[in-house]
């Protein structure tokens, strides 16, 4: 039997429901809705955004986070080499710190990767 977050997400979503929302869904019965938005490093209303489908924000960063943080999906990242998919999202969100050489390279790195959602954004 299915929890309420997955029976919402397959009211909203439709025929549509991509499997990470389903993920998503299933994590949330499962766990906690709040729980698994500090995991994936959002709020839980965009988490609840997400599953009801009137996200508007950046939904490949959620799926990004969604997929690194509950399908353990890999990118491989030009200064830490491999690393879960959500882990790239929170380098990206880290801050310059020009004492820190590894954040340096870091910040650099991240404005010309494939895997960025920073031009997405706008960010540079």
């Amino acid at each position: 039997m299915s929890g309420r977050a997955v029976e919402r997400a397959r009211l909203s979503w439709g025929e549509a429901l991509p499997d990470w929302v389903e993920t998503l869904a299933v994590a949330c019965d499962a766990a906690s809705q709040n729980r698994v938005a500090v995991r994936l490093g959002y709020s839980a209303a965009t988490v609840s955004c997400v599953i009801g489908n009137r996200y508007t924000g950046d939904m490949v960063a959620v799926r990004q986070a969604v997929e690194g943080a509950l399908l353990r999906s890999f990118v491989t990242c030009p200064v830490l080499g491999e690393l879960r998919a959500d882990r790239c999202l929170t380098e990206q969100r880290r801050p310059l710190i020009a004492s820190n050489p590894q954040r340096v390279r870091l910040y650099r790195a991240c404005r010309s990767c494939p895997h960025s959602r920073l031009h997405a954004k706008g960010d540079e």
